[in-house]
């Protein structure tokens, strides 16, 4: 049996705007209007014979939206280890063999990023194939790309004696200037990176223990003290910080001498800056080598990604641009430049602007909501509760709310007096109906329906932050 691992990482820097630290691109639909990345991921292991339900590794911030898409495409069990804080990969699939051996003691892991796109998932599934008879053996697999253009942005792997079903790994090289890369592809040694991985659970954490046993040991103590909550598996985050951060490259890989490659070409792209996104999208569209998403409108532009959000975008007479569009923010670039986007990402991180971090759509367990007005006294949001969820019972000490019901049904609980949680009593309210909840007056919003609700929700007072709320229960642990 293999267990699926899917690391679900990232801060959303180089697809900014679109990507965010919250909602950074794997949980876009970035190559197929259906899908998030995530999904795609979790989708191609249909393809792959053998496999159970995914393992994700992700963070706590994103919890939430890991298990709200994976129960869109039907998986429902699926176990989704949380990082307390980011350490690499090295540490993460530590987490995840020991996660895996505690069910199987020969347990296959297949460990993808869940930010990648694969078109070919036969191929894909092939590549798979070689790679378990290399696994079977004790090899610690990793799969390469064959590369088709010198490409500066990805990592090497060299290849080494030929294996039965693949190569033994010769070494790995790290991202080259144009004219080394240009060599690498006229040599026909060399395959790209792809971060992705086959290995038995045991051998993975037996080269832990070899070349990288403080890990390791980290890791075991943070598994051991785990707890469980809904869909969750946490590991001790006292103890889990103390762990250093690598990549499995770094720690494992460089070092072992049981290192294999499969070569595979099926259609790869790690998106990892709008120069990427534009190579893939660009091939569907015939006309002027121009990939374009959103409301778009173009006279004499050639060769650029216009990607809109929220408006309608116009680009006259420009060639060889990004210009991507988002409610609060415009990205403007030269195509060829386009990893830079990063560096005005940290420079927002150090201005302390929240462009950096979130959209104005922010998304939470029991739905989503978005800012439509914001000043010094008032705040109008747009709220979206999906069927069956509610928000925590709550109160606030510096604003009141007024709720209209613009679609679906609301069922409010509120309390009678400030804090008073003694006399609460519930209502419901139907389209074009409202209710007002006075400042420090406890309350909660819920969606009995199975259509979604939305309201439109009006704060008034002196002070606004999301800080300011008292969880008195919550369905999802937040209190």
């Amino acid at each position: 049996m293999i267990f699926p691992v899917i690391l679900s990482g990232g801060s959303g820097s180089r697809l900014w705007p679109v990507s965010r630290e919250h909602y950074p691109k794997q949980f876009l639909n970035l190559h197929k209007e259906d899908r998030s990345l995530l999904q795609e991921a979790a989708h191609r292991l249909n393809n792959v014979e053998d496999t159970g339900t995914p393992i994700v590794v992700c963070n706590e911030e994103h919890r939430f939206l890991v298990a709200e898409q994976m129960h869109q495409i039907g998986q429902q069990n699926t176990q989704i280890i949380l990082e307390p804080c980011g350490r690499n990969t090295a540490p993460a699939l530590a987490l995840a063999a020991l996660a895996a051996r505690s069910v199987s003691a020969d347990a296959e892991l297949l460990v993808m990023p869940a930010d990648h796109v694969i078109k070919n998932e036969t191929a894909f599934a092939q590549a798979v194939t070689k790679g378990r008879a290399l696994a079977a053996g004790g090899k610690l697999v990793t799969f390469g790309i064959t590369p088709s253009s010198p490409q500066t942005g990805y990592g090497y792997i060299r290849r080494g004696n030929s294996l039965d079903e693949g190569y033994a790994v010769e070494a790995f090289v790290e991202k080259p200037d144009l004219a080394r890369a240009k060599q690498y592809l006229e040599s026909g040694e060399y395959l790209w990176n792809s971060g992705i991985f086959l290995f038995k659970a045991s051998d993975y954490l037996a080269a832990l223990s070899q070349f990288a046993p403080d890990i390791l040991e980290v890791c075991e103590r943070a598994f051991e003290a785990r707890s469980e909550d809904l869909d969750f598996l946490r590991v001790d985050q006292e103890i889990f910080t103390q762990c250093r951060s690598e990549s499995i490259d770094y720690a494992v890989m460089e070092q072992t001498k049981d290192a294999a490659v499969v070569p595979m070409d099926p259609g790869w792209s790690d998106i990892g800056a709008w120069d990427a996104l534009y190579a893939l999208k660009a091939d569907e569209d015939t006309e002027n080598g121009n990939a374009v998403h959103g409301d778009v409108m173009l006279h004499n532009t050639h060769d650029s990604l216009i990607h809109s959000e929220s408006r309608l975008v116009a680009a006259v007479g420009v060639s060889n641009l990004v210009i991507v569009e988002t409610d609060d923010a415009v990205l403007v670039a030269d195509r060829h430049q386009a990893q830079d986007t990063k560096l005005i990402v940290n420079a927002l991180k150090a201005a302390g602007r929240k462009e950096s971090q979130s959209h104005q759509r922010v998304y939470r367990p029991w739905g989503n909501y978005r800012t439509m007005v914001l000043t010094d006294s008032f705040q109008v949001k747009e709220i979206v509760v999906n069927p069956g969820a509610k928000l925590s019972l709550q109160m606030h000490h510096h604003r009141a709310e007024h709720w209209v019901v613009v679609q679906g049904t609301a069922k409010v609980t509120q309390g009678e007096g400030h804090g008073d949680l003694s006399k609460l009593k519930s209502f419901l309210l139907s389209e074009d109906e409202s209710t007002y909840i006075p400042l420090g007056t406890v309350h909660r919003l819920e969606n009995p329906g199975v259509i979604p609700l939305h309201l439109i929700e009006v704060q008034t007072g002196s002070y606004l932050g999301e800080d300011d709320i008292i969880r008195y229960n919550d369905e999802y642990g937040r209190e």
